[in-house]
């Protein structure tokens, strides 16, 4: 039998080849979900969101890439969800940020058997007729409606929710469950503000003097909440108007300890990017659509277990649906979710 040598120089190059096959194979084979949202990208809520899936790509051993149109603009977002159809990916997740928008993109997507989750925007029966596998969110009619008998335990019959993302139609629901708590209508109570601060401050400032009986304000987030408490403080309100906010931030956070902020309806948001990011992963590695037996896997695992303790976060698992909210954070338990606010709550 001839005896064949090989250089080193060949040598290296046979393992340099070796070596870029595998790594391609490696590529190919690579895992990967996209989450798309509705937030343009001034802002900051969806920083936890971002950090969650993450987290989750970590933990479950995958790649997961953010999207979102820059402005906030859904004509945009439902060309990044047909975009996400034909990249190869292997689920996609998204909010109902309007059903009737995105619809369309959705099925696209739904077309090529790739499975989708919903998220945050949007309820569990718009999610169902998508064709999506569950819905992961806060109830928003139910949150609203939460905070609105909190508001009337108080004696307020009278209210301003500041909308700094009108373009959302779920978002309305949120001021309706307020309104109808209280038992006034919600269109007369609802101010469309925008998304630049010096205008929500100069709106709301407005508002009020045009409405001096005006008992409580409700905000949707941090956009809106932020340039609120200046109006309050210019108005010499601060403190002395019920008012309440969506989401949490370091300044809403402050404010609920110095009593200008009853409290915050905190949707923990972490789990709104975790869990689809997990449920997927998980569906994939047992090669099952049983949400039952998907759900307690997740639930078993050591490392979500892990980071759900950590921030203190609680999901609310449903036969097909996940709750992730509301609860409700006030001076009485404002330390414990304060560590990690605006990162992993």
């Amino acid at each position: 039998m001839k005896t064949v040598k090989y250089s080193r120089q060949t040598f290296l190059k046979t393992l340099l080849v070796s070596a870029l096959v595998a790594s391609s194979a490696f590529a190919a084979a690579e895992t990967k979900y996209v989450l798309i949202s509705h937030a343009p990208d001034s802002d900051s809520w969806w920083n936890t969101i971002k950090n969650s899936v993450k987290q989750a790509g970590e933990d479950y051993g995958v790649r997961v890439d953010y999207r979102n149109p820059p402005n906030g603009d859904l004509a945009d977002m439902a060309r990044l969800i047909e975009q996400a159809a034909a990249q190869g990916y292997d689920g996609v997740i998204t909010t109902i940020a309007d059903y009737n928008v995105l619809q369309g993109a959705l099925k696209r997507v739904t077309d090529k058997k790739i499975p989708v989750i919903t998220i945050n925007s949007g309820t569990p029966e718009q999610s169902e007729k998508l064709g999506a596998v569950m819905h992961v969110g806060q109830p928003e009619y139910e949150a609203g409606k939460g905070a609105g008998l909190r508001a009337k335990a108080d004696g307020v019959k009278s209210f301003l929710c500041v909308n700094h993302y009108a373009t959302n139609p779920a978002s309305f629901e949120r001021c309706r469950g307020f309104a109808e708590a209280i038992g006034v209508d919600f269109k007369k109570s609802t101010l469309d503000v925008g998304e630049d601060p010096t205008a929500i401050e100069a709106k709301v400032g407005a508002y009020l003097r045009q409405n001096p009986r005006t008992e409580a304000v409700l905000t949707l987030g941090p956009t809106s909440a932020h340039p609120t408490l200046r109006a309050l403080a210019k108005a010499d309100l601060k403190g002395k108007i019920w008012m309440a906010t969506f989401d949490l931030s370091d300044e809403i956070s402050k404010g609920i300890k110095d009593g200008a902020i009853k409290f915050a309806i905190d949707q923990q948001p972490y789990l709104q990017g975790y869990i689809p990011v997990a449920v997927l992963a998980t569906m994939k590695t047992m090669g099952s659509t049983d949400l039952a037996k998907v759900s307690a896997a997740v639930q078993a695992n050591p490392k979500s277990m892990a980071r759900f303790t950590e921030y203190g976060l609680a999901p609310a698992y449903g036969p097909r649906h996940i709750g992730s909210g509301p609860g409700f954070v006030t001076k009485d338990n404002i330390a414990k979710v304060e560590k990690y606010a605006g990162q992993y709550r």
